[in-house]
């Protein structure tokens, strides 16, 4: 590795511990609610333990997304103008991807972009994917949108974009958020490039509040992993012991709501940071959100973002939707 490859690295890493602290010393000092993002909660021991919750039987996202993706990918690929490039946003693994890259190599070679904040999900990823014939891989460890926006730049005269959306990670983000998010999207794409979002439909609370909070306590040990990486990267004293995960329903929002409980009073330092700060018994640390919709709100989601739809694929075991749109 040369010496400038090796200082941008270290600048880089620098920032990005930079930007951890300065997000948890802002979630932490909320006079109200204390909060921590949740895109937090995919470092490389994170992003292991979500592998397993998708495999838990309590957790049919992961399972509905795929089974859509391996029965309709050609009904996808039927539908886009060609070439397209493809631009994962949260890619993980890659694993469920791998149906529609499959679709759309037989018709053309394919440069897959995927792009996650997570190192390790990207390495994952090029396991994945990487011995695929017709498919190009090139990562990007970065967030979504300069992710996108770096992939947008690569584009040739005459290519189309197609971003992928997939793990119904557009519930993370309240609605408005939601809706200028989508928008922030459709600045970077031009006419006719596509976007294939996932949506997790509304069903029966006490479904959706086992899926966060399985018997097995994996999703548990995942939500806590996040105080784990504080101490680990951050140099904090969180006692994981007087934690106790909690899911949550919100009825009038339609979200589910991960918290971290503090099981008694204690006082917390987060040395890096030069920060303290202390939790009452019963007080917590909301982690992350997980808004459901309607079919027809999916929709109407990404008309008023500046999108139009052309198609919609809903599972039949675990409602949940692949919403295909094209950037008007």
């Amino acid at each position: 590795m040369g010496s400038a490859t090796r200082i941008a690295r270290e600048t880089a890493a620098t920032s990005a511990i930079g930007e951890f602290s300065s997000d948890v010393v802002i979630g932490l000092s909320h006079p109200g609610q204390k909060e921590l993002p949740s895109k937090y909660l995919y470092d490389e021991v994170g992003s292991a333990l979500f592998d397993a919750i998708c495999v838990l039987p309590e957790y049919g996202l992961s399972r509905a997304g795929m089974r859509l993706l391996q029965q309709y990918s050609g009904e996808v690929v039927d539908r886009l103008p060609g070439p397209v490039v493809v631009a994962e946003l949260g890619s993980g693994s890659g694993q469920k991807t791998r149906w529609l890259l499959e679709a759309l190599a037989r018709r053309q070679r394919v440069n897959y972009y995927p792009i996650d904040i997570s190192g390790s999900a990207l390495f994952r990823c090029q396991q994945e994917i990487g011995q695929m014939d017709m498919v190009s891989i090139l990562g990007f460890e970065s967030a979504y949108l300069d992710g996108l926006q770096e992939v947008a730049a690569r584009r040739k005269e005459g290519e189309h974009l197609l971003v992928l959306f997939l793990g119904s990670t557009i519930g993370n983000f309240d609605r408005p958020a939601a809706d200028e998010f989508l928008r922030s999207i459709r600045r970077i794409l031009r006419p006719g490039d596509a976007l294939l979002l996932a949506t997790d439909l509304v069903k029966p609370a006490f479904v959706m509040k086992v899926a966060y909070d399985d018997p097995a306590g994996v999703t548990a040990a995942f939500n806590k992993n996040l105080l784990g990486r504080i101490n680990r990267e951050l140099g904090a004293d969180f006692d994981l012991a007087h934690f106790a995960h909690e899911a949550r329903y919100d009825e009038s929002e339609r979200r589910v709501e991960m918290h971290l409980r503090s099981t008694a009073w204690q006082h917390v330092t987060i040395h890096k940071a030069g920060f303290q700060f202390h939790m009452r018994e019963g007080e917590t640390i909301w982690t992350e959100s997980s808004h459901k919709y309607g079919a027809a709100e999916a929709i109407q989601m990404g008309e008023r973002t500046g999108f139009r739809c052309a198609g919609q694929w809903i599972d039949a075991e675990w409602p949940f939707a692949q919403n295909l749109f094209f950037a008007n």
